[in-house]
């Protein structure tokens, strides 16, 4: 007797023009935009604060890093390019500790303008009192719930 053909559970093909997450694709796009620059470990640039300290990050930022011969190019304030010169020793020497290895030889200075990082945005507050239409104040019911339905509607109302 003859057996009926197995279903083949077909391959999902891959969705054409469906939007997908943007965490799916932050990496690689991410890791791309770092390796262009010659940073294949990024962390050289997201802890540049820490590692190079708040007067020197306030004043100059990585912007290209070569593996091959071990240069990091930093941009600098026009001012700031001169003195940075002076310790770019010991600059690489405090990259180079944070990194684990030998990894900066050389430190150049480029003089450019830095874009100025911007102030956190300050923290939402609620508005004072609620509006005499909201539709919080005409629930019955629970003084708890109807609490928290006025003090969410609150937060949800613009401030002035």
């Amino acid at each position: 007797m003859a057996h009926p053909p197995e279903k083949k559970q077909a391959e999902e093909a891959p969705r054409r023009n469906w939007a997908a997450s943007v965490g799916r694709d932050a990496g690689s796009v991410s890791h791309a935009a770092f390796a262009r620059a010659g940073f294949n470990d990024p962390a050289l640039v997201l802890h540049w604060l820490e590692i190079a300290g708040a007067d020197v990050a306030r004043i100059a930022r990585p912007v290209r890093f070569s593996s091959r011969d071990g240069l990091l190019t930093l941009i600098a304030e026009p001012g700031a390019a001169l003195f940075l010169g002076y310790e770019s020793r010991a600059l690489a020497t405090r990259i180079n500790a944070y990194l684990g290895r030998d990894v900066v030889r050389k430190v150049k200075f480029v003089q450019g303008r830095l874009s100025q990082a911007l102030p956190p945005p300050s923290a939402p507050r609620p508005a004072k009192s609620l509006n005499s239409s909201d539709p919080a104040n005409s629930y019955r019911g629970p003084a708890d719930l109807k609490a928290a339905l006025q003090s969410l509607a609150r937060w949800r109302m613009p401030t002035t």
